[in-house]
C-alpha cells in the first residue's frame, strides 16, 4: 500500500461522523399510528386491530420489479407467489406463457444457461458510448441542425461522465486503501469483535496499522462498533469502485450475458427463472415491506396480509434498461398482478415509448403501478426522472398521463421540519404522496433483517397499502385505489425543510396530496366510497384544477 494513503485517514475521519449510530425509531415505526403512537407511520397495526379485525380479504398479487427476491427467506417463503400451472425444474413451459419454470416470477437480466447480470452501466454511459462512435473527432460546424442537437447531447454526456469519474476514482482508491488497512489491523489483533480497549493495547511499528488504529479509536468514541465502521467503509468503497469499473465504464457491456437481440424492443421471451439473482438485498427488503408474513413471531410485519409476492428481476447494480422494464410490466400483468412496485429510476429513457406502451397495457388491465420518486434531493420533472407517468406520444383520444400510477417520496420518522427525508425527490405536481422511507427495518437475504432507507422503501409501503385496499375492497379499480390513497393522507400542517436545501416550505410544495399515506384513513374512505367513481380527484389535481370534495 502506498504511504501517501495515510492522508486518506485524516480526510475520511470527518466523513464517517454521519455514519455513526444515532437515535433510532422503533423497528416497526412505518406501521405505527401518528395519533396513538406519536410517530409518522401509516397506521397499519391500528387498521388491523380496529377496522379489519374479523374481516376476510382476497389474496392480491404484488409484483416486485427489482434486483431479485430471496424467496426462501423465513419471513417471505409463505407469501411468495407460486405459478401453480408450472412444474418446477422440468425444463418445460407447462403453462405455455412463454417462460420456462417461472415458479415465483421471471428474470429478464439473465440467460437460458442460468448466467445473470450483476453490474451494469448507467444509461448516460450507454447513450454517450453510442454518440461517441458517431461524433468523436467531428467538426460541429459541418453538422446538420439535427446532428448539432445530438452533438450537444454528446458533449453534455461526456462532461457528466468525465466529472463523475474524476470524483469516483480517488474516492474508490482512498476508501479501498482505508478498508485494506482496517482489515490488516483486524488480522493483526486477531479477534472477531474488537473493542476500544483492544485497540489501545495494540502497538505496532507499522505506520499504516498505527494510523488505522487511531482512525478506528476516534470513530468508536461514541460507542460505534468496529464492525459497523468497517462495513460502512466497505460499502463506500464498493459504491465508488463500481462507478469506475462498471457504471461509467465505456468498455463494459453486460448485455452479452443476456444474449437477446437488444435492438429489438419488442422481443419478449428471454431470460431465466432465477428470480433471486446474485444480489437480492434491495428487492428482498422491498418485498418484506410490502408483505412479510404478519404475526408469525419472527422478523417483522409487512403492510399487507393477504398478499403474494411475484419477483420479476429487472434491476442490476446500475441502470435498468427500458426493454426489460417494459417486459417486466407485461409479465406481471399477464400473470395476475394487481399492484406493481417499481423502486428504481434513472435520468434518461431512450426507449420510453416501449415503457409507455407497457404502462398503458397495465392501465387497460386495471393494474396499479407504484413508483419511487428518487433520492437526489431534487425537484422531479418529466425530463430528469424516468420512468414517469407522462406518455411520450398520445393519440387524439388517449390519456396524457397514466392514471394508474402513484409517484412516492420518502418521509422521515422524526416529523416536524424533518418530515420530508433530506434525500427525497419532490414535486408539487408530479410526486403524488410521501410515505415512510428512513431507517426501515425489513428482510434481506439469508433470513436476515436490516435498516435501509430511500424512496425505494417508501414505494413498497404504498404498494402494501394499495394491496390491502384491493384485498378488502376488490371492486375498487386501480384508479380509485390511487385516488383514495391520495385523498386519505395524513396532512403535514407545519412547514418542512425542502430536500436539498435549508428552506422551509409548505408540504404542499413537495407532493400533490400534501401529506403521507395513512392506511387507516384509506380504509375508512374506501368504506364510504363503495365503488363510486372517485379518480377524477387525482386527475383534476394533476391538471391544475380544484379537486372535488372528499366523499
Amino acid at each position: 500500500m502506498n504511504y501517501r494513503m495515510l492522508l486518506c485517514f485524516v480526510l475520511l475521519w470527518s466523513s464517517l461522523t454521519s455514519l455513526h449510530a444515532q437515535e433510532a425509531p422503533p423497528k416497526n415505526w412505518f406501521n405505527l399510528d401518528p395519533q396513538t403512537d406519536s410517530i409518522g407511520g401509516v397506521s397499519t397495526e391500528r387498521t388491523y386491530q380496529n377496522l379489519l379485525k374479523g374481516k376476510k380479504g382476497r389474496t392480491v398479487i404484488v409484483a416486485v420489479l427489482d434486483s431479485g427476491v430471496d424467496y426462501e427467506h423465513e419471513d417471505l417463503r409463505e407469501v411468495m407467489w407460486v405459478n401453480a400451472d408450472e412444474i418446477p425444474g422440468n425444463g418445460v413451459d407447462d403453462d405455455k406463457n412463454g417462460y420456462v419454470d417461472d415458479i415465483h416470477g421471471w428474470n429478464f437480466i439473465g440467460n437460458k444457461n442460468g448466467q445473470n447480470v450483476h453490474h451494469d452501466t448507467y444509461e448516460v454511459t450507454r447513450l454517450y458510448k453510442s454518440l461517441k462512435a458517431k461524433y468523436e473527432g467531428k467538426n460541429p460546424a459541418s453538422l446538420s441542425g439535427d446532428e448539432k442537437k445530438e452533438y450537444e447531447k454528446y458533449q453534455e454526456y461526456k462532461k457528466v461522465i468525465d466529472e463523475k469519474l474524476k470524483d469516483a476514482k480517488p474516492k474508490a482508491e482512498n476508501f479501498g486503501a482505508t478498508l485494506d488497512a482496517i482489515k490488516a489491523l483486524e488480522k493483526a489483533i486477531g479477534k472477531d469483535s474488537i473493542t476500544p480497549a483492544d485497540l489501545k493495547r495494540f502497538n505496532s511499528k507499522d505506520r499504516l496499522l498505527t494510523a488505522a488504529k487511531e482512525f478506528m479509536l476516534g470513530n468508536m468514541e461514541d460507542g460505534t462498533s468496529f464492525q459497523y465502521i468497517k462495513d460502512q467503509i466497505e460499502e463506500l468503497y464498493e459504491y465508488y469502485n463500481n462507478q469506475v469499473a462498471y457504471s461509467y465504464n465505456l468498455e463494459y457491456d453486460s448485455r452479452k450475458i443476456v444474449g437477446d437481440n437488444y435492438a429489438d424492443v419488442n422481443e419478449r421471451y428471454y431470460g431465466n427463472p432465477d428470480v433471486r439473482g446474485p444480489d437480492a438485498r434491495h428487492g428482498t427488503h422491498v418485498a418484506g415491506i410490502i408483505g412479510a408474513k404478519r404475526n408469525n413471531g419472527v422478523g417483522m410485519n409487512g403492510v399487507a396480509d393477504n398478499v403474494r409476492i411475484m419477483s420479476v428481476r429487472t434491476v442490476p447494480d446500475g441502470d435498468e434498461r427500458d426493454k426489460d422494464v417494459a417486459n417486466a410490466i407485461y409479465y406481471a400483468v399477464d400473470n395476475g398482478a394487481a399492484v406493481i412496485n417499481m423502486s428504481f429510476g434513472k435520468g434518461a429513457s431512450p426507449e420510453k415509448e416501449a415503457v409507455d406502451k407497457a404502462v398503458k397495457y397495465a392501465l387497460k388491465h386495471d393494474v396499479l403501478i407504484v413508483h419511487a420518486a428518487g433520492n437526489d434531493g431534487k425537484e422531479n420533472d418529466f425530463t430528469n426522472n424516468f420512468p414517469n407517468d407522462k406518455f411520450q406520444k398520445k393519440g387524439l383520444f388517449s390519456p396524457k398521463y397514466a392514471e394508474n400510477w402513484l409517484e412516492v417520496g420518502a418521509s422521515h420518522w422524526e416529523g416536524g421540519e424533518s418530515a420530508a427525508a433530506s434525500f427525497s425527490n419532490y414535486s408539487k405536481d408530479l410526486v403524488d404522496v410521501f410515505a415512510p422511507g428512513t431507517e426501515i427495518y425489513s428482510t434481506v437475504p439469508g433470513s436476515k433483517y436490516e435498516d435501509l432507507q430511500g424512496t425505494s422503501m417508501a414505494a413498497p409501503v404504498v404498494a402494501g397499502v394499495a394491496a390491502v385496499l384491493r384485498s378488502y375492497y376488490p371492486d375498487l379499480s386501480a384508479r380509485q385505489v390511487k385516488d383514495i390513497i391520495m385523498q386519505s393522507v395524513t396532512p403535514v400542517q407545519d412547514k418542512v425543510t425542502k430536500p436539498g436545501t435549508d428552506d422551509l416550505v409548505p408540504f404542499s410544495q413537495l407532493a400533490v396530496s400534501g401529506g403521507y399515506v395513512n392506511l387507516y384513513k384509506a380504509i375508512e374512505l374506501a368504506g364510504r366510497t363503495k365503488g363510486k367513481r372517485t379518480f377524477e380527484w387525482a386527475k383534476n389535481k394533476k391538471n391544475g384544477k380544484e379537486p372535488a370534495a372528499v366523499p
